[in-house]
């Protein structure tokens, strides 16, 4: 495979540009979230300066307009039964008269979808894809010391052109920059190894300065490198001579004695610090975030990290909030992640597009490796189901139609703003582009099968399955253009049919989507191609596909949390093969694989009724124990000690089980009788190292709210508020339904409530929603003024509940 033939060894330094430099690396920026207008319509000359927007809706952003829209069965299963449109909005900009002769910049850190952006009636530019950062020129059309008018046109008419939800609308940051017109350039910093051991790294850094004035220029570009602590340990000046309206590279060494290692349990992270001068004169700086840290892929032995060989236990997120649609504040996504991490997962997927900035950022500050991916979708659209996920006839809409325009753009411009991320470590140029006959076709299907749906054999009408290896050489070339330290990599669905063209060959690393049955052919066929599993289940099955083999690396579950879209019939939001909830409540199958890769001892008790004696082992049990007096129910235990005891009411029950390497399940059949139930997790000699419990439950009585959020930010801070109901004794109702009204008192407004009811139909935009598995998760958002909160919530026939929190 190239540079990456058997044993691929990446040692790199890479930094995530601070959020208070907009991921632009360059300039001084501002964020203008605030006071925007909107429409839910297509007005015409909406871009004029004299356009009359004093009806249209005061927001601010970031804003999805899909997510307050109605549930409704007319709509589309594919993207949750939500609405798409097109929409508008405008914002006016002061640009003070003393800025005049700096350049001003606009950039969007993601748009849904097909954007227009307008200044003062000018179009700026137009970027159809919806997950890709942009920034435009505006210097041009600026009036300084005048109002300016900027107009956003946002057309997701195409309603049904994803296969989950996507949101609509100016869902991510907006920035204004104002910069030196010799400046560095967009996503112009990057630092990529030389050399590395515990003992000294030597780092190279590229920095692009972009020079739009009329003049050439002569400059120093000073790097200096900080730890977490503010001590400075290297420091390098270039000379660097920049033509006019051009653009050049300067490149330097840094040498570091004794780095801290960026790792999965101690993400070191240092501060870059890159200043460009002209003379004694600083005409640009801006710091990132830096880790350093070491790959290794190899064909035979997976992978490892820093040298310490180790399997990747991965999960893919799409990039909805639930209730909060695509406009997920970082904070959810913070308390997501420490949740995933503490279950026992170590890398995230990007599935199947770049996500949010922030994503990137706490991942690295985290420490969870990262699959950057690109595409979903490449020349062809995909089947978009209408009426239920896989069943009903389904729809083309898609982003295709833009592919062969915009892709290396859209893809190139991916790895430019995240190539600085310790976290990254693999960029994926697609995902299921191969799923046969949808839409590629190959003769080899005559005969051949995979574990998903193939619609038919081959079908000679359909797309050339070798086209594939084209755009997947081309696609890795423009990786390869602007970073080399990383692998490409793909996700292949019917790697049976892309085994006969180039596409796996073009690849360093071979992503498989539910194909563990080809593992160990391939690895015998194809003994320097690097595998992994891309996207797979959650069973105990696939999961050993990877523990028991050295040469598979580790795999990534289809999914971390719940999403919108790709919903079955009416009644459905979403997809819920999470290991957490869209209320972020870690759920059973969550804890079944904290028990496979958590490194403490770990034990969960789970029951559900078995109705007809059946040896199933579900990781799907809740922690109920709440059943009609002498019903034969299943216990079941996901612990990762030797074995297990069952207690009810403080005596055993059955017999000390071992632990089931086939199902990763223990189980006990019991008829039911209320109290306590207990299970122990026993060592190997009988010791017992890990407990838990569940107990009956009386009829609810009360709410009981709590957030670990008492203090927030008085511009936007967020507050998670979790609601559980409970009974007289205080032990949680998991059966109840309650519906719970919230009221806020205080300078805070609510974003939200969210249950995880993946068929609760309801409204969101309201402030009542119904408890799922007796849990209700509430988004309180302060709005600008400091001062007390205090927020009510209240539910028929239960004692209420207050939270108090402090906006300052």
């Amino acid at each position: 495979m190239k540079t990456f033939k058997t044993t691929l060894t990446l040692i790199v330094t890479l930094m995530t540009i601070m959020t208070t430099n907009a991921q632009v690396s360059f300039g001084t920026p501002q964020k203008i979230n605030d006071n925007w207008k909107f429409i839910l319509a297509d007005p015409e000359n909406a871009a004029e300066t004299t356009f009359d927007d004093s009806r249209w809706r005061k927001l601010d952003l970031p804003h999805d307009w899909s997510v307050e829209g109605t549930l409704n069965p007319s709509l589309y299963s594919c993207t949750g039964y939500l609405p798409g449109g097109i929409g508008w909005y405008r914002k006016s900009l002061d640009i003070p008269k003393d800025k005049a002769g700096e350049k001003v910049y606009l950039y969007f850190e993601g748009v849904y979808n097909r954007s227009k952006v307008y200044l003062n009636g000018h179009l700026l530019g137009e970027r159809p894809n919806g997950y890709i950062s942009f920034m435009y020129d505006a210097t041009p059309y600026i009036k300084y010391g005048e109002p300016n008018e900027v107009a956003v046109r946002v057309d997701h008419s195409r309603q049904a052109d994803s296969r989950w939800y996507t949101g609509s609308g100016i869902y991510r940051n907006v920035w204004l920059v104002y910069a030196n017109p010799v400046h560095i350039s967009e996503w112009g910093v990057f630092v990529y190894p030389e050399s590395s051991s515990a003992k000294k790294a030597t780092l190279k850094v590229e920095t692009s300065v972009t020079n739009s004035s009329d003049k050439a220029v002569k400059l120093d570009v000073l790097n200096e490198l900080y730890t977490e602590d503010g001590k400075k340990v290297a420091q390098s000046v270039s000379k660097l001579s920049v033509s006019q309206n051009e653009s050049n590279k300067a490149l330097a060494s840094l040498n570091v004695k004794n780095p801290e290692l960026w790792s999965l349990n101690s993400p070191t992270l240092y501060t870059l610090k890159t200043t460009v001068k002209s003379g004694n004169k600083v005409l640009d700086q801006t710091e990132t975030k830096t880790g350093i840290r070491s790959f290794t892929f190899d064909p035979d032995k997976g992978f490892a990290l820093n040298g310490e060989w180790m399997k990747v236990k991965g999960v893919c997120l799409h990039h909805d909030g639930g209730v909060l649609g695509a406009a997920v504040p970082k904070l959810v996504w913070e308390k997501r992640l420490k949740e995933l991490k503490e279950i026992g997962c170590n890398a995230i997927r990007t599935s199947h597009n770049p996500q949010a900035p922030d994503l990137y950022a706490l991942c690295d500050e985290l420490g969870l490796l990262v699959m950057d991916e690109a595409f979903d979708e490449w020349e062809f659209p995909k089947r978009k189901w209408l009426e239920g996920w896989n069943v009903g006839t389904p729809g083309f809409e898609g982003s295709y139609d833009f592919f062969e325009e915009w892709s290396s753009r859209d893809l190139g411009d991916m790895v430019r703003r995240d190539r600085n991320h310790p976290s990254i470590m693999m960029w994926s140029i697609g995902n299921e582009v191969d799923y046969p006959n949808d839409p590629y076709s190959h003769p080899v299907l005559d005969g051949s099968a995979i574990s998903q749906p193939m619609y038919g054999g081959y079908k000679p009408e359909s797309p050339d399955a070798n086209r594939l290896g084209d755009i997947a050489k081309r696609l890795v070339k423009v990786v390869k253009e602007y970073d080399t330290s990383r692998p490409a990599t793909a996700a292949l669905a019917g790697v049976v049919m892309s085994n006969q063209t180039a596409y796996p060959g073009a690849l360093d690393v071979a992503g498989y989507n539910y194909t563990e049955n080809r593992y160990a052919e391939d690895h015998k066929t194809y003994p320097d191609r690097i595998i992994y599993g891309s996207e797979n289940r959650h069973d105990m099955a696939a999961w050993k596909a990877v523990r028991d083999n050295d040469y598979i690396f580790g795999q990534f579950l289809w999914t971390g949390v719940d999403y919108l879209g790709e919903a079955g019939r009416w009644p459905s939001r979403g997809f819920n093969s999470g290991l957490i909830s869209l209320a972020n409540v870690i759920k059973p199958r969550g804890y079944f694989r904290e028990a496979l890769w958590s490194n403490k001892p770990f034990a969960y008790v789970g029951t559900y009724p078995n109705w007809r004696n059946r040896d199933y082992k579900s990781i799907d049990a809740w922690q109920i124990w709440n059943y009609d007096e002498g019903q034969n129910i299943r216990v079941v235990c996901y612990t990762n000690a030797a074995k297990a005891r069952l207690m009810l009411n403080g005596e055993q029950v059955g017999e000390v089980k071992p632990y089931d390497d086939e199902t990763g399940v223990i189980a006990w059949d019991i008829p039911f009788k209320p109290g306590k139930l207990q299970v122990v997790g026993l060592d190997k000699d009988g010791k017992e190292i890990c407990t838990d419990v569940i107990q009956t439950s009386e009829r609810p009585f009360a709410l009981k709210a709590n957030t670990e959020e008492k203090i927030v930010d008085k511009d936007k801070g967020l507050s998670i508020v979790t609601i559980q109901v409970v009974d007289e004794n205080g032990v949680p109702v998991i059966l109840s339904d309650d519906e719970v009204s919230c009221r806020i008192h205080g300078p805070a407004k609510l974003l939200g409530l969210e249950a995880g009811n993946p068929s609760d139909m309801t409204s969101y935009t309201d402030r009542s929603q119904r408890v799922f598995m007796g849990k209700l998760t509430a988004y309180i958002q302060a709005n600008g003024e400091a001062g007390e909160i205090s927020v009510d919530f209240s539910a028929p026939w239960l004692k209420g509940a207050t939270v108090q929190i402090k906006a300052e």
